[in-house]
């Protein structure tokens, strides 16, 4: 390994003769890469790190174990085959979830920088999807805390001896609603969509909405104005991150003792086998274990960047993703115990009462969480209770899944700009958060729902899985699959086996292509309940889709343009010096290469900067 020594009395020629080749662009699969001849620039290394592995575990947990898990996981099971799904679901896990997973956690935790400053370590010209990441971060955070916002309303509502939604004589109860079990009663309560006829007349902003929310971004606030190394922050996920386990286990046990669940269970459980021929099956699978672990989303960059260098990150991945699948599993139990008893209340099958008895659904809408599951609630025994602990479990589980969200891209602008933000983190903070709630404003009419709906479509959706699968390619193909081998084996003392590297090179990207190519082929209608969103939406909605994954091509071209040279000089002397092998010759050929220009060996090679503690564990000796 060659250690830049910057002596501003020395030339740079003289530099390079005396400590090696610092620029050759060695093939990322090369033997003389993997034996450890690649250039290396000592950094001083100031980062906060983590008080306790427990918090990371936990902070990473309480990200990955979000709304998702409690209500699109058993929705998914029962609509694709039941007990027969879980043989896609695993699969998908084992060969493209888990895989991406821990490459994000690997490439964090080695580099110890956020989602925009990595990329020049990996491949300067893929710096846009950085840029991606944090804009598609920022549309998640526009409509996801309205959702927890949502459940603090309906906490607040839920302290009363009889629930509000129990009965029909409430001012804002419509003709739909049921004596029993009511279909749209909760909804028309919060949401109050009964009175905004779309998204072309949203109405106006609820002040009570607006004040759940600014309490939700308080909240958010203090647990991350200070980094990850406050004991604010690690108390509180400590709080978000168990809670919501015994919750389930509360209402797990509470359901399994109610009349007709077993009936549920059944039902969330049957395998339907005809349903593995079906290729919608496959996609629902690899898309439903994409969207509950999360890489992509920056978050795993950005929270293992505080850990340190020799950290078994190869465990934290295995722990983190064994840990969210179970808690999908066991989340369906909780579910479909309750359906199974509304279905026996109701004298109906489970299906009808899942489907909400053939209204128009999509199963990706969170109803469930605030139709369903909350009148079932109210009409057990102790349904004051049981309500409060539900949304309190909603609240913690949508808070941790923030503060992740946030994070990302707190540290991913911060390591961009660090001269002039490490100084001013609150400063920084706040206005990140005065942004979000702002941007939320809209999501929190009368019809905010159907924005919350368009931004879940389509800021997020397909773009964030086309950003993973560029990433998933410039690490593998542009970084070098052997490169990035060598650095786990820096951090962990081994070499990845054969099943990571044959997954990361090719099943995981294809696994990303599989699901990107069957949404464009299989495009489904975006409805809400009876809603069919208007052509004009839709282009609303690519529209905001593109605003976030042009960065990629646009900083591409802007690489291009803006780095010295031209591309015909670089690629013949690119090619002259991978002919080479005398490690002194090819120093010279450097010296010529940057002296006539490099533009596109620039863009394409990666900088190796190492921490001191990177050195420390190397056995080098830092240089002052």
């Amino acid at each position: 390994v060659f250690v830049e020594i910057n002596n501003p009395s020395m030339p740079h020629q003289e530099q390079v003769a005396a400590h090696g080749n610092l620029c050759a662009p060695v093939a990322p699969n090369s033997a003389a890469y993997s034996a450890g001849t690649v250039p290396v620039i000592t950094q001083t290394d100031s980062r906060d790190k983590w008080s306790k592995k427990i918090d990371f575990l936990l902070s990473v947990i309480g990200f990955a174990v979000d709304l998702g898990n409690v209500w699109r996981f058993p929705y998914i099971c029962y609509q694709n085959g039941g007990g027969a799904f879980l043989i896609p679901y695993t699969l998908m896990t084992i060969f493209g979830g888990v895989p991406l997973f821990y490459m994000e956690l690997a490439l964090g935790q080695f580099h110890r920088t956020g989602a925009i400053s990595i990329w020049k370590h990996i491949c300067p010209i893929f710096k846009g999807i950085g840029l991606a990441i944090c804009i598609i971060a920022l549309y998640v955070s526009f409509y996801y805390n309205t959702i927890i916002a949502w459940a603090l309303f309906y906490l607040y509502s839920s302290f009363s001896s009889t629930l509000p939604w129990t009965s029909c004589d409430n001012t804002w109860n419509t003709d739909n609603c049921t004596n029993y079990f009511g279909k749209d009663n909760v909804t028309r309560n919060v949401l109050e969509l009964h009175e905004s006829s779309g998204l072309e007349n949203v109405g106006v902003v609820r002040w009570q909405l607006m004040l759940c929310l600014f309490l939700i971004f308080t909240i958010v606030y203090f647990s991350l104005w200070k980094g990850v190394k406050t004991s604010g922050k690690a108390s509180v996920v400590w709080v978000t991150a168990t809670l919501p386990y015994v919750v389930l286990f509360i209402l797990l046990i509470r359901g399994a003792t109610l009349p007709g669940a077993w009936r549920g269970v059944v039902f969330y459980l049957q395998p339907k086998w005809e349903k593995l021929q079906d290729t919608s099956v496959w996609v629902d699978a690899a898309a439903q274990i994409f969207f509950s672990l999360g890489p992509g989303f920056g978050v795993l960059l950005a929270l293992s960047s505080y850990n340190p260098f020799t950290n078994n990150c190869y465990r934290d991945a295995i722990v983190t993703s064994l840990v969210n699948c179970l808690t999908s599993f066991m989340s369906g139990f909780v579910i479909f115990t309750v359906l199974g008893y509304m279905a026996e209340q109701r004298h109906v099958s489970v299906e009808d009462v899942a489907k909400n008895k053939g209204k128009h659904t999509h199963i990706r809408r969170p109803s469930l969480l605030f139709i369903t599951y909350p009148e079932a609630i109210a009409n057990m025994m102790g349904s004051t209770f049981f309500a409060i602990i539900f949304f309190v479990m909603m609240i913690t589980l949508g808070l941790d899944s923030t503060f992740g969200g946030l994070e990302a891209i707190i540290t991913a602008v911060m390591d961009e700009y660090p001269d002039f933000l490490s100084h001013r983190r609150e400063m920084f903070v706040l206005g990140l958060v005065v942004v979000c709630f702002l941007g939320s404003l809209s999501t929190l009419t009368k019809g905010g729902a159907y924005v919350v709906k368009l931004l879940e479509e389509f800021g997020v959706g397909s773009s964030i899985i086309a950003v993973v699968f560029l990433e998933a390619t410039a690490v593998s193909w542009f970084y070098g699959i052997n490169r990035f081998s060598s650095d786990i084996k820096a951090m962990l003392g081994y070499t990845p086996g054969i099943f990571w590297k044959v997954c990361w090179v090719a099943i995981s990207p294809a696994f990303l292509a599989y699901i990107i190519i069957s949404s464009l082929l299989n495009p489904t209608p975006l409805t809400l309940f009876d809603y069919e969103f208007p052509h004009w939406s839709i282009t609303v909605g690519y529209i905001v889709g593109a605003s976030s994954f042009m960065w990629i091509p646009v900083y591409m071209v802007y690489k291009l343009v803006w780095t010295p040279g031209t591309l015909k000089q670089v690629s013949v002397k690119v090619h002259t010096l991978q002919q080479h092998r005398d490690q002194r010759r090819r120093a010279k050929e450097c010296i010529t290469l940057q002296d006539r220009g490099q533009r596109l060996a620039v863009c394409l090679r990666p900088e190796r900067t190492l921490p001191d503690s990177h050195t420390d564990s190397l056995g080098l000796t830092p240089i002052p």
